[in-house]
């Protein structure tokens, strides 16, 4: 079943990627330009767990769904972001089985709606300098790790199972600095990329 869904996943990101290149400069309608770049942004986060082998414990050191929803944030504004992350792991849920419903999937979706969400709007509003992109960086991954306990502390609790800060730490930090680290230095050059790739329009001048 998972060997079929990756493949389905990964065929969908190719059509999307191909669709995208050779029609994204022709398209004058910014709603479906954003839509297909929204798609393109899950089928990327649907994906790139595949790279961590789906093992949990790597995907919680390196965080490969959260990549595509902040770069998602950034480029199409908080609104998108929003809904990727939002939808991103339940998504993923449905199709491959992965990451697991309960708690991980849920609590993520509200993690990575957050991430879409802040980051997108700190963005937009700061003006479009390198230190302003850390801000909405970092900012937009302490509100999501804070979103992420809220989640983890009310559906553990209706289970009744304590969620202790040290389990806070552990998880939202501790266990995830390979990821976080990935994404402060990965980010901030994707964005300079696209920018030299001629997304100046969309991306101003960062």
């Amino acid at each position: 079943m998972h060997g079929s869904s990756c493949a389905d996943v990964l065929l969908v990101s190719f059509i999307l990627q191909f669709y995208l290149d050779e029609r994204i400069n022709d398209m004058n309608n910014k709603y479906v330009q954003d839509l297909v770049l929204a798609a393109l942004f899950l089928c990327i986060g649907l994906v790139l767990p595949f790279f961590t082998l789906n093992i949990p414990a790597f995907g919680a050191m390196l965080l490969p769904m959260h990549l595509p929803v902040l770069l998602c944030g950034i480029i199409l504004g908080p609104r998108y972001g929003f809904i990727v992350g939002l939808i991103l792991p339940l998504t993923r849920f449905l199709m491959i089985g992965m990451p697991p419903l309960f708690p991980t999937a849920i609590s993520m979706t509200f993690e990575l709606a957050a991430y879409g969400l802040v980051i997108g709007l700190l963005y937009t509003k700061l003006p479009k300098t390198i230190p302003n992109l850390y801000i909405s960086l970092i900012g937009a991954m302490l509100v999501g790790r804070v979103v992420w306990a809220a989640a983890r502390v009310a559906l553990l609790g209706i289970m009744e199972i304590p969620f202790s800060f040290e389990l806070f730490l552990a998880g939202a930090f501790i266990n995830a600095v390979p990821g976080i680290i990935l994404q402060i230095i990965l980010i901030p050059i994707l964005i300079m990329a696209l920018k030299k790739a001629g997304w100046g329009g969309r991306l101003q001048s960062a």
